[in-house]
């Protein structure tokens, strides 16, 4: 696995992103900076990569995000751009954040999820992949393979981002 890192600056602070209802219905487009400060409703999209064999790769987020940073994840993802599909988002963001590229995702479901930080209305991916794994945009920072027996050390022993993990982890299959 690739784990270099391409320091890169988090998203700019002026792009910009749809601010939609818990339904998932546009109201307007605002920066994403007015997003994060006064944490309104958006869309996001997460995907799990799972190996060949069921593990699911887990990371690190860089501490330049703008949400958790420093925090790991069961999922790679990100906020949805005006007008963009779940599926166009999900493949984006596995290009993104992992140099993967012609892969399959299947969808697991969709969800809404809330707290102090975010407020999202999001779609859930999953992949199956063995990589390799290029981490060149500089929004991961580390990754390991984790089993399904792994996982619950994992998740007691490090902050994990809550959204990803509420709206990832019940919808996965091992296999």
């Amino acid at each position: 696995m690739d784990t270099s890192v391409v320091a890169h600056p988090e998203n700019s602070p002026n792009e910009m992103v749809e601010e939609v209802d818990p339904a998932g219905n546009v109201i307007r487009l605002v920066s994403r900076k007015e997003m994060r400060a006064h944490v309104l409703w958006h869309r996001a999209v997460f995907v799990a990569v799972q190996s060949e064999v069921g593990q699911i790769l887990v990371h690190r987020r860089a501490e330049t995000k703008d949400v958790w940073p420093g925090c790991w994840d069961v999922a790679v993802g990100g906020v949805l751009s005006p007008g963009e599909e779940w599926e166009a988002a999900a493949v984006r963001e596995l290009s993104e954040e992992l140099g993967i590229t012609g892969v399959k995702v299947e969808l697991l479901g969709t969800g809404v999820y809330a707290d102090p930080n975010v407020k999202l209305v999001a779609a859930a991916f999953v992949c199956r992949t063995e990589g390799p794994f290029v981490f060149a945009d500089g929004e991961i920072t580390e990754a390991h393979w984790v089993t399904r027996e792994e996982l619950p050390v994992w998740l007691s022993a490090k902050q994990f981002l809550p959204d990803s993990v509420a709206l990832v982890l019940p919808r996965l299959t091992w296999e």
